[in-house]
């Protein structure tokens, strides 16, 4: 598959349509959570829940924490939002009883597929536009980005990133 003629771009207006992008998606999550009945840390935390589910990889209290970079008290308080919202539910781990899994309620993905679904559904129809080696570049930057994302936010936090 031979890629399509794009238009140019410099790496400053493709920072502005990346910024355009990131101010939508914040207000968009906050629309989409208050939809779902949710707060938006709530709806990031339902989100780590159902990747971890479809990936097949057990969630623990402390992980979803560690994702969210919320305390565990905080992701308690969360835990708790989710499962009376009836979205989620701790179950014992069956390899160690002493931990507590993270699983989603089947109405959960239902719900969520709802709301995002047709979203999703454009994206893939996006991304068949593109060709296996552009996604390939689109996936190394959006990994790379988030990593640099991720180490400024742990600077900001402790205070040494620039204000």
């Amino acid at each position: 598959m031979e890629g399509k003629a794009r238009p140019g771009a410099s790496a400053e207006q493709a920072l502005a349509a990346m910024d355009q992008l990131i101010a939508l998606s914040l207000v968009g999550q906050h629309d989409i959570a208050q939809r779902l009945g949710l707060n938006v840390t709530d709806l990031t935390c339902l989100g780590h829940i159902l990747g971890a589910a479809e990936e097949g990889r057990p969630l623990f209290a402390r992980d979803l924490a560690a994702l969210a970079n919320l305390t565990s008290g905080a992701i308690t308080g969360v835990l708790d939002r989710l499962e009376r919202a009836g979205y989620a539910r701790r179950e014992p781990d069956p390899a160690d009883r002493r931990r507590v899994r993270i699983v989603p309620e089947e109405s959960a993905v239902e719900r969520a597929t709802a709301v995002y679904g047709p979203f999703y559904q454009g994206l893939a129809e996006l991304f068949a536009d593109y060709t296996p080696d552009e996604i390939a570049v689109l996936n190394d930057w959006f990994t790379r980005a988030t990593d640099l994302m991720r180490n400024h936010l742990e600077e900001v936090r402790r205070g040494t990133g620039t204000a």
